[in-house]
């Protein structure tokens, strides 16, 4: 058996225990040699939007037609899943960065080597994310990360210079002096799902740790970090249960002199009713700490007419061209180019994101470092840790200790 032949048997047995989440859709089986499909996880951008009119224009630039379908981001890996089983795989999916691996290792992904896309002008710690047994599946159209928004009113108050705080040390000290000046130093996501993770990552990564061994001396230090911050009072005890949403409202109630958010949050910042500012999470002894990767992958299926590729190959190329990741960022505001033209170009018109740009090129995959559909195992023991460290309940050691032991059971198979 070829390697396709391969990848189409594992995809066949991989998606039946998915079967049952979802139900049956129209996908490349039904579409025509002039229309091609295309699903994304952008149900809030409806037919004749921005985003929308963004597709079709890539269609036809391939002389086809779009028929574009969204989903919200989980029911999006279900029905791929479930599309793959049944022979009817669109042609294009846009796909949350962390999902490709799990798509990947099933088999119903062409890899770029297969459709002939070329992937070096894009930043190597963006492409990883897409990257299982040195094969590419995909292409980043950008990306999204998180970084501090200060409070520059509570900041000058306390007689804090925002870029006195460069590592753990000096942040630690700047809450004492926000604590002291009467004012609440600072809130983030503690939340026991993904998101937990997904903030706590920074502080993982900037202490050294690995997420191969989640109860490291570097990996305890992180946690009791964040212990430590909630212990002093410099952090509130909402963060056990706080989402990235409600830390962002803590934020704006304008108590609050830090939040670790995303890009995301860029516009409603310059909307707040105090002067906000942004820098980059440091890391334990200085510089920017790797936070994770958010943003989607063009990826395309695996499709029984070979024929389709061709066309396929320049619906990916027209979204992924400099000019086209730029027009991507454009329309969404919050997306960050994947390759260096594309960030310059960017901030000849929006030189404000720098301190974002400079972040996303220090962000690093979640399932970089070939976890691939390990992370999602890893990462579940990880928020536990947070949640029963932040709640008293265990020690960080403690916490991480156990985290350790379900993980290497949760990933032995």
């Amino acid at each position: 058996m070829n390697n396709r032949t391969v990848r189409r048997t594992l995809a066949a047995a991989a998606v039946v225990s998915v079967g049952v989440l979802a139900g049956c859709s129209s996908g490349g089986g039904d579409a025509s040699s002039d229309t091609f499909t295309w699903w994304d996880p952008y149900p809030q951008h409806a037919e004749g939007s921005a985003w929308d009119e963004r597709v079709q224009t890539c269609g036809e630039a391939a002389g086809v037609a779009i028929q574009r379908t969204p989903y919200d981001t989980t029911s999006l890996t279900n029905q791929a899943l479930l599309a793959a089983q049944e022979g009817t795989s669109p042609d294009v999916i846009l796909l949350d960065n962390p999902a490709v691996s799990t798509l990947a290792e099933t088999g119903m992904l062409s890899t770029v080597g297969e459709l002939g896309l070329d992937t070096s002008a894009v930043d190597a710690n963006l492409l990883a994310a897409g990257e299982v047994d040195g094969e590419t599946y995909g292409i980043p159209i950008g990306a999204n990360t998180l970084a501090l928004y200060y409070n520059a009113e509570i900041l000058d108050e306390a007689g804090i210079d925002p870029a006195s705080i460069t590592d753990w040390e000096s942040l630690t000290a700047a809450l004492e002096q926000v604590d002291g000046a009467g004012h609440r130093g600072i809130t983030f996501a503690g939340i026991n799902t993904e998101e937990g993770s997904f903030q706590f990552l920074p502080w993982f990564w900037g202490s050294g740790a690995d997420l191969a061994q989640l109860d490291s001396p570097e990996a305890v230090e992180a946690l009791e970090l964040w212990t430590g911050w909630l212990d002093a009072g410099y952090a509130p005890n909402s963060v056990i249960g706080n989402s990235q949403n409600t830390t962002w409202e803590e934020f704006l109630t304008g108590d609050f002199a830090f939040v670790e958010n995303g890009t995301w949050q860029v516009n409603a910042a310059a909307e707040a009713d105090f002067e906000t500012g942004v820098i980059e999470l440091p890391a334990r002894d200085g510089g920017p700490a790797p936070a994770p990767t958010g943003g989607e992958f063009v990826v395309a299926p695996v499709q029984d007419d070979a024929d389709r590729y061709e066309t396929t190959r320049e619906i990916v190329e027209c979204m992924t061209t400099p000019e086209g990741f730029v027009e991507t960022a454009e329309t969404f505001a919050y997306y960050i180019p994947p390759t260096p033209e594309g960030q310059e170009a960017f901030l000849a018109d929006h030189p404000e994101l720098e301190t974002w740009v400079a972040a996303v090129q220090a962000a690093k995959g979640r399932t970089s470092d070939n976890l691939g559909t390990d992370y999602p195992l890893i990462s579940e023991q990880l928020w536990t840790a947070v949640q029963d460290a932040l709640s008293g309940s265990k020690t960080p050691q403690q916490a991480l200790e156990d985290a350790q032991r379900a993980a290497e059971a949760a990933t032995a198979g």
